[in-house]
């Protein structure tokens, strides 16, 4: 494949906006994060935590203030004055006071009393709050497996599929963070589409032998779509080069050109791109992704220094199960179609519901009908 050929609105490094409050005009990552490094100290992006007293000093110093009032302020804002209770004493942490003064304590109280009135809370909601937050500013145990000073962290949205009416362009189906150096195949493994759980075929006749391989592992093909270049998956012998139709199509109508590459060898830090721009993934033949590039910017000692915890998931939309058609009870095994058994055609079934109307006893086949396994997007929950 040819390399990619970057467009000449990339020659700039710094993003600026194309449409205000919308996408940034194209501009290089890699020349991003080296305008940034050439500009900043190299204390503003080191991942050491200052001493306080060093700190004070550059803190009056960029204020322009001088000791008596730097005095002052260590007084107002010591962890001492949010003191709420007498120093020889320790209080449970656990018990808010009764009639609080301070603005944490009083929002802490009403959230307290909120959480009592809700009676009901479930995992999904609480792994979403927990998502975000268990890898807040974790470091890794060995140096060797710390992200470097200076590194690049981009945030992207991966949305619903397309095709999928109902949520197109409304929220991301996940939001993950990555490093510059990963590449487009480290993204694309990352992601999760139930089309790549399907399992292709139909059972009717021999439900207890469906094959283990699912879609992925026949179907490798995938490519990105980013600034006029095509960045194909080609890291095993059964990969094909999916986007050459769209390419002699847009050659036939008279289209601009576009280039290819591939995803592997090609990392973040060498993409131009425009920040909030929706760009494409597609995989499975049809299943077609927004992606949008929402943040580029440099990793900061509050992040997860693990480097390898990224690709790291920081966001996954609740999707809903769908249910046995006959007990609404178990989530979807089997759908079949014409079924004249099924109160509907198409039909889902769980496995229980759909053998005991479908099979006999000894596991015979009762009438005609056409069955396919099922995967429920709820999966992924």
């Amino acid at each position: 494949m040819a390399a990619p050929e970057r467009p000449e609105a990339a020659s700039s490094s710094i993003p600026d906006y194309e449409c205000v409050n919308v996408n940034s005009k194209a501009f290089h990552i890699g020349s991003f994060r080296d305008e940034w490094l050439k500009r900043l100290q190299p204390e503003d992006f080191s991942f050491q935590q200052l001493d306080q007293d060093t700190f004070e000093a550059k803190f009056a110093a960029e204020m322009g203030i001088g000791e008596e009032t730097m005095a002052e302020l260590r007084a107002v804002c010591s962890v001492d004055s949010l003191r709420c209770h007498p120093e020889d004493q320790e209080p449970d942490k656990e018990v808010l006071p009764p009639s609080p003064t301070l603005k944490t304590l009083i929002h802490r109280k009403k959230l307290t009393e909120k959480k009592s009135q809700k009676s009901f809370r479930n995992r999904h909601e609480l792994y979403a709050g927990e998502l975000d937050r268990q890898t807040v500013g974790m470091v890794p145990e060995t140096k060797a497996d710390m992200l470097p000073e200076g590194e690049v962290i981009v945030t992207i949205n991966i949305y619903f599929p397309i095709n999928l009416g109902k949520f197109n362009g409304i929220r991301p189906r996940m939001t993950l963070l990555l490093t510059g150096s990963h590449t487009l195949a480290d993204l694309r493994d990352a992601i999760c589409c139930v089309s790549d759980l399907q399992v292709c075929g139909e059972f009717s006749s021999t439900p207890d032998i469906v094959p283990d391989f699912i879609s992925k592992d026949l179907f490798k093909s995938a490519f990105f779509f980013f600034e006029g270049v095509f960045y194909n998956d080609m890291r095993y012998p059964e990969c094909q080069d999916i986007s050459s139709t769209t390419m002699e199509w847009a050659k036939s109508h008279n289209y601009p050109s576009f280039s290819q590459a591939k995803m592997e060898d090609t990392r973040f830090v060498d993409l131009t791109v425009k920040l909030g721009f929706p760009y494409l993934y597609c995989h499975q033949g049809d299943c077609e992704h927004p992606v949008i590039i929402t943040d580029v910017r440099l990793v900061h000692k509050s992040d997860c220094l693990d480097k390898r915890l990224y690709p790291l998931l920081i966001h996954k939309n609740r999707s809903l199960s769908q249910k046995c058609a006959v007990c609404h009870v178990f989530i979807g095994r089997w759908y079949t179609t014409q079924d004249k058994f099924a109160p509907s055609d198409p039909c889902l079934f769980c496995d229980k519901c759909f053998r005991m109307l479908h099979y006999d006893k000894d596991g015979k086949k009762l009438g005609e009908f056409l069955a396919y396994p099922y995967v429920d997007r709820g999966a992924f929950n």
